[in-house]
């Protein structure tokens, strides 16, 4: 597998620009402030938590939670991860064989392709950055093959931002289910939308070979605990899920189990919280492009709290996120970090987040750099 470029950055960068500008999660909690939430029994259990292996299905506490996130799944059918990132590794080499066909949209988060890609032929479907990188599922048909396997979706997208009609995800559904095959959701950024109007369906509750992805780490603004889960119809599909799993992480930390439990019976007040900073943040976000009119394109995220946004600048995206992070201490992502071995990904753009507190100071300091270059 070639290196995940986004990682690579963030190696580089994360921990030591000023500004994570282009942070992927929400505003994090302290331990004391999410055992703040918690109530009084559940903080002395917390205490008195010994540190042993956990069940590797995940603490039947912590699936009963996340099974209550759906409508349809009961607690037999969430197999619980160390991360998102685990999740997306373990369908893949458990679903899929070197005969068989994948298809994945772009731009995605890099291992939804890097991983299939060591397991068998992958098509990529880009979606159409012209209109609100919407998905066009005639693209989807164009490139179904006899033995596609898998199709792999993220909506929230990362890094658009973008979220498809309701009609599209029931269409795909539909054809999914024609053709048997499976439809993989990576769904981490679900119910921080701008509009709970845009919300769409997680596909475990809706198709029977639908797998929903989901995380801690990005709505909750969670991802110390590392907290992850895969939820699906298919008991089968799950029990060789946590078969691979005996291979990679076995089990989750007890600690983050029990605080994940915590997070989960907060949810409203966490996700609350963190929809009021998405939108304030990109209220301040309009405000800053439009002061600055011809170098930029703005498209708000309809959910999530990452966007894409377009640069015009003649320097190219490339020096201009280089130089920003070099003299002001601002980290944005640049679109080639999104690069696609399978599919178009648009070159003058980068990741913007809007999900941290710092947001404010960071379009502040910005606003101050262009000054300067100007």
């Amino acid at each position: 597998m070639r290196d995940f470029a986004l990682e690579v950055h963030f190696s580089r960068w994360e921990f030591k620009a000023r500004f994570n500008l282009t942070a992927s999660d929400a505003q994090s909690l302290s331990v004391a402030d999410l055992l703040a939430l918690a109530s009084p029994r559940e903080r002395d259990e917390f205490h008195k938590l010994q540190l042993g292996y956990t069940e590797t299905f995940g603490a039947p506490a912590l699936r009963q939670e996340i099974a209550a996130t759906y409508d349809s799944i009961d607690s037999d059918h969430v197999l619980c991860l160390a991360g998102a990132g685990e999740g997306i590794y373990v369908a893949m080499q458990v679903l899929l064989q070197p005969q068989d066909h994948m298809i994945v949209i772009t731009p995605n988060y890099q291992s939804a392709e890097t991983v299939p890609l060591g397991k068998c032929e992958v098509s990529g479907v880009a979606l159409n950055a012209n209109a609100n990188w919407s998905l066009d599922l005639e693209r989807i048909r164009q490139a179904l093959q006899p033995n596609t396997k898998l199709i792999s979706i993220n909506f929230p997208n990362n890094p658009t931002g973008a979220i498809p009609a309701l009609q599209t995800i029931t269409d795909l559904v539909s054809l999914c289910r024609q053709r048997g095959i499976w439809l993989f959701s990576d769904e981490v950024y679900r119910l921080i939308e701008r509009d709970s109007a845009l919300r769409i369906p997680q596909v475990a509750d809706i198709y029977e070979k639908g797998l929903s992805l989901n995380v801690l780490s990005k709505a909750y603004g969670l991802p110390g605990l590392r907290i992850g889960w895969l939820a699906c119809q298919d008991r089968d599909a799950l029990v060789r899920f946590e078969r691979f799993k005996h291979f990679l992480s076995i089990c989750n930390s007890a600690p983050s189990e029990m605080l994940a439990i915590i997070a989960l019976r907060a949810r409203d007040t966490i996700l609350a919280r963190n929809r009021k900073l998405v939108l304030e943040n990109t209220a301040i976000a309009a405000d800053f492009f439009s002061r600055h009119p011809g170098l930029f394109e703005f498209t708000p995220p309809d959910g999530g709290c990452v966007c894409f946004t377009r640069y015009h600048g003649a320097d190219g995206v490339e020096e201009f996120t280089r130089r920003l992070v070099d003299e002001a201490g601002v980290l944005l992502l640049p679109a080639s970090i999104y690069r696609s071995d399978v599919g178009e990904v648009p070159q003058d753009y980068f990741r913007l987040g809007l999900g941290r507190a710092f947001v404010p100071q960071a379009f502040a300091a910005m606003d101050r750099w262009l000054a300067a270059r100007k």
